[in-house]
């Protein structure tokens, strides 16, 4: 069986899908990596995929520009020539469905986040909503990666509800992601987000919780991992993001190939993003237990248990996420103890991505009748 994993990125399908990736080829199976070239492009080649590159322009919303991209995808499906087609991303999940569907090749796609489309309403959220509602109409399946985006998809009429489940995330490998042997503290209490530096992931009010947490605290770590993109609006620019770094409220770690050694390095770990579907560096977190605090948000709650493995703290609010982080960083040591295992439980018993590759394997086999 020949099956084609399509994403925005060469970089996602190598740090997201990896897992899945080499489940298919355990069983067999030839997996072509279809995605924009990056330096990852030629891991997902060394980890045994074939992969077909596609000019795909992320954040762009031009109509001409999309429809010569419906080509690109119908051109290289028709290349390919795969069984079956797993889309990631709003334009592989509605542009390549569209080119799919000409070609005559089955989807089974994956609502990974909703991004601005729902959190910001204006012309461009609702010319996506009715592509969503065009292109929806053809997949064999959509995963969701929570309740509230499944629901709220249902709610727009965008989608049957036949054909639609919801994954725990991505999953994660709970044999890779361990926690440390032993539990420490560290004398300098460290809180880390891992996000890319936009608005909507909260980088914001992270900032302003980490001037009054360091006010009453100066000795506390606040630190931020995650590259900065000055595309678009939704990035903070670096003429924004760097004073805060010089003022010496936020410590900025840059980017890392090696995100699970900061993680071990932290005592807690922070996102206080506006949505998500289900964050991957949350799942990460507590596998490797650490105690979480998120906004109480689609994709973000479902990684907390409040007051058992972490905080929930509203959204968009920097006072109650530096009330939560201050909170945690009074707590003894044992119940920062106990918080960690209570993630790592979690993270067993909830995000296994054992779990996803399931679920995925039963949609294909369904679909290919193989």
């Amino acid at each position: 069986m020949r099956i084609a994993i399509v994403i925005n990125k060469s970089w996602n399908i190598y740090n997201f899908r990896m897992g899945l990736v080499q489940a298919f080829l355990q069983l067999g199976y030839e997996v072509v990596a279809i995605a924009p070239p990056d330096e990852y492009s030629s891991k997902l080649e060394a980890a045994g995929c074939r992969y077909v590159p596609i000019e795909m322009e992320n954040k762009g919303t031009n109509p001409l520009q999309d429809l010569a991209l419906t080509q690109r995808f119908y051109q290289v499906y028709r290349q390919v020539k795969p069984d079956i087609i797993l889309q990631y991303t709003i334009k592989p999940n509605i542009y390549g469905t569209l080119a799919a569907r000409l070609a005559g090749i089955p989807t089974i796609n994956n609502v990974s986040g909703l991004g601005t489309v729902f959190i910001i309403k204006n012309f461009v959220s609702k010319i996506a909503l009715s592509l969503y509602k065009l292109a929806f109409r053809f997949p064999a399946k959509v995963f969701f990666q929570n309740h509230d985006d499944r629901d709220l998809f249902l709610a727009h009429k965008l989608i049957k509800a036949n054909i639609t489940d919801v994954l725990p995330g991505s999953g994660i490998d709970i044999k890779q992601f361990k926690p440390a042997p032993i539990f420490t503290r560290n004398s300098r209490f460290t809180f880390l987000m891992i996000a890319r530096v936009l608005y909507e992931k909260g980088v914001v009010e992270y900032v302003e919780a980490a001037r009054i947490i360091r006010k009453k605290y100066p000795e506390v770590r606040v630190q931020l991992l995650g590259g900065i993109d000055e595309s678009g609006n939704i990035g903070i620019k670096h003429a924004v993001f760097d004073p805060w770094v010089k003022e010496g409220a936020i410590e900025y770690l840059g980017t890392s190939d090696d995100v699970a050694a900061h993680l071990l390095a932290a005592d807690c770990v922070v996102l206080p993003s506006y949505r998500e579907g289900t964050p991957k560096t949350l799942l990460e977190a507590a596998a490797l237990g650490k105690p979480l605090i998120t906004t109480d948000v689609p994709g973000c709650k479902e990684t907390v248990i409040d007051g058992e493995n972490g905080f929930l703290c509203a959204v968009k609010n920097a006072s109650d996420l530096a009330h939560k982080m201050i909170q945690l960083y009074e707590l003894p040591s044992v119940n920062l103890q106990r918080m960690g295992q209570v993630s790592r439980r979690l993270a067993e018993d909830k995000f296994d991505e054992r779990f996803v590759i399931q679920k995925y394997l039963d949609a294909i086999h369904a679909v290919t009748k193989v």
